[in-house]
């Protein structure tokens, strides 16, 4: 059913998106820096020590002009200029530190964030991921987080280094010579003033520029799938997809551009102001050096603190905006994900299911996704502990829709889904989860080995367990030949496999499980006859003394079950085992005929589910 429904349903339902209603929470990122404090607070002592450090060769180069010099005492040349080395070499190695430092807490909350962020998306229910692009996805775990550490070892140690740099610059300026410091300083609320309305600018672009990013990196990750590139391949569509993007491309290099340029002539005043200040300070320094005897060297080290000390980091703010605005961006993004509801594990009162037997009940369940129609309407049904039940009907009916119900992957808007007699609801996701082994007509393999994929359904299996599933699976031989044999690699989700090596890993992989429910959605419809033949055997092992709930539209795999129900619209409308089915005339027998052209009887069936 999820075949033939999920197009209506990508097009018409849309998933819970995370959208910012308001600023940042900045309680949020305190908890972030929280668990870093230690390192933080000696990142603070270090900048302190290091703007420190950096007043001293202004003050000690005006006593090398106003004092050594005019003395020719080489002794004291030597001791100041030894002052001004000692103060570059300790300043030097307090700055290493200091980095040390910015790399451990950037890092360290770069883990914590992606971390958090990778075990709540993991956490989702199935439908957020059904209806929002992959590559969307992955740009907020990828580049956003990545910009987390940007903005921790560079835009916020930028902005505390260069606001004590001028906090102690201006401190002892004015404790200096208070005239020369109001001199100074008279021009910087001019570079500060314009912040406000560029930073607005600034922010409305740059969300713009995230959102075309992630539109680029979804065309990315679609187009260069193995799947991705095959069908474009196979419809030739590379112009195409050269122009689609393209038009993504040019509209995040305007973008990035109208950044670029916003605000230029505020910057461009800035960097006028950075030289009209030293010339204000040479101009009033000059007239008291005329006209009271105020020393050239003092002069001379103002306007050396104003150039590094005052305007630079001044300046520096002020071009930081659109840094400060990036960092805001990035958080709002990721605390809109990690603020998104996940699935709930453990409802309140919720209870581990005890020994499963496998006993599955419908009742009257009405479901639809949202947006959607009714996929099921009032379905009810009872599969006893260790039946196999078979769910066949036209593309739609609610064939998937019925077994995504029983792990709980959706929630019926009415009626109760129950296993053992207790409402999937009311007990915890891992109790349920982990007695079903769900084998689907598209199998997933991870890009990894043999025995990992595996070891995916237990992780301490050993390999004589392994070598046991994979020969109950018909596949061990299989494996053998390979030169590697259970170390070999399987390629992106299992390329390197054929269609029905994959899904008897699939089986393999749950038979390692030993689940007491199982799930078989389509796990044969996409394969040729002798694969089948192949996987039906394969099947009638893992299905042995199991509660089996399978999917099909090949009726010829389900004549052997012990109770076929046929969908019809959401409804069930009929049900009994093959052979009555056929006489009754209704859905089935219409299907069956169908499909074979003329009545099989359950003699000539090829395959069947018990020995």
């Amino acid at each position: 059913m999820m075949a033939g429904h999920g197009l209506m349903w990508s097009n018409i339902y849309q998933p819970e998106k995370p959208k910012v209603k308001q600023r940042v929470d900045w309680k949020r990122i305190g908890a972030l820096f929280a668990p870093y404090w230690r390192q933080q607070a000696t990142v603070l002592v270090c900048i302190v020590v290091v703007s420190a450090l950096g007043l001293v060769p202004g003050f000690v180069t005006a006593r090398i002009i106003d004092v050594a010099i005019p003395r020719r005492d080489m002794i004291e040349l030597a001791i100041d200029v030894g002052i001004i080395l000692a103060s570059a070499l300790l300043s030097g190695a307090v700055g290493v530190l200091q980095g040390y430092l910015n790399s451990v807490v950037g890092e360290g909350i770069m883990r914590d964030i992606r971390t958090s962020l990778v075990t709540h998306l993991h956490r989702m229910p199935l439908h957020f991921f059904t209806g929002t692009k992959t590559g969307e996805i992955m740009n907020r775990v990828s580049n956003d987080v990545d910009n987390v550490d940007n903005v921790v070892t560079g835009t916020l140690t930028t902005i505390v280094t260069n606001v004590v740099l001028i906090v102690t610059t201006v401190v002892a300026m004015f404790l200096w010579n208070w005239r020369l410091a109001l001199l100074s300083v008279v021009i910087v609320p001019l570079m500060v003033f314009p912040l406000g309305p560029v930073g607005r600018r600034m922010y409305q672009i740059r969300k713009q520029t995230r959102e075309k990013r992630d539109e680029i990196e979804s065309i990315t990750q679609e187009t260069l799938s193995v799947s991705g590139i095959t069908l474009i391949k196979s419809f030739a569509r590379e112009a195409y997809e050269h122009a689609r993007f393209y038009r993504a491309g040019t509209r995040l290099m305007q973008l990035e551009i109208d950044l670029a340029m916003v605000g230029r002539w505020f910057l461009a005043s800035v960097t006028a102001m950075v030289v009209v200040g030293p010339a204000l300070v040479w101009l009033g320094g000059g007239w008291l050096a005329i006209s009271s005897g105020l020393k050239v060297g003092v002069i001379v080290a103002f306007v050396s603190f104003i150039q590094g000390r005052l305007y630079g980091p001044a300046a520096a703010l002020a071009g930081i905006q659109v840094q400060i605005v990036s960092a805001l961006a990035v958080f709002e993004r990721i605390f809109a994900y990690l603020g998104m509801k996940p699935e709930e594990y453990d409802p309140p009162g919720a209870i581990a299911l005890p020994d499963v037997a496998g006993e599955i009940t419908f009742e009257n369940v009405v479901f639809s996704y949202e947006g959607t129609r009714d996929v099921l309407n009032g379905v009810s049904f009872d599969v006893r502990p260790g039946e196999v039940a078979a769910f066949v009907g036209p593309s739609g009916a609610g064939k998937t829709t019925i077994a995504q119900l029983v792990p709980r992957f959706y929630d019926p808007q009415s009626g109760r889904v129950l296993v053992d007699g207790h409402d999937v609801r009311t007990v915890t996701l891992d109790s349920l989860r982990g007695d079903i082994g769900i084998v689907t007509q598209e199998t997933y393999l991870f890009h990894d080995t043999v025995a990992n994929n595996l070891r995916y359904a237990k992780p301490d299996a050993t390999d004589a367990e392994l070598e046991a599933a994979a020969r109950a699976a018909n596949i061990s031989d299989f494996i053998a030949a390979f030169p590697e044999g259970y170390d070999t690699i399987v390629g992106e989700r299992g390329y390197k496999l054929s269609g029905g090596e994959r899904q008897r890993l699939a089986i393999a992989r749950v038979l390692l499980k030993d689940p007491r429910i199982l799930i078989l959605d389509e796990a044969t419809s996409s394969l040729d006859y002798e694969n089948e033949a192949a996987i039906q055997r394969a099947l009638e092992v893992l299905m042995r003394g199991r509660t089996s709930l399978v999917i099909a539209h090949r009726l010829s795999t389900v004549v052997a079950a012990d109770v076929i129900f046929v969908l019809d619209e959401g409804r069930i409308v009929e049900s009994g085992r093959h052979a009555a089915l056929l006489e009754r005339g209704g859905l089935y027998s219409r299907l069956y005929r169908t499909q074979f052209k003329e009545p099989v009887s359950v003699a000539t069936a090829r395959i069947g589910y018990r020995d």
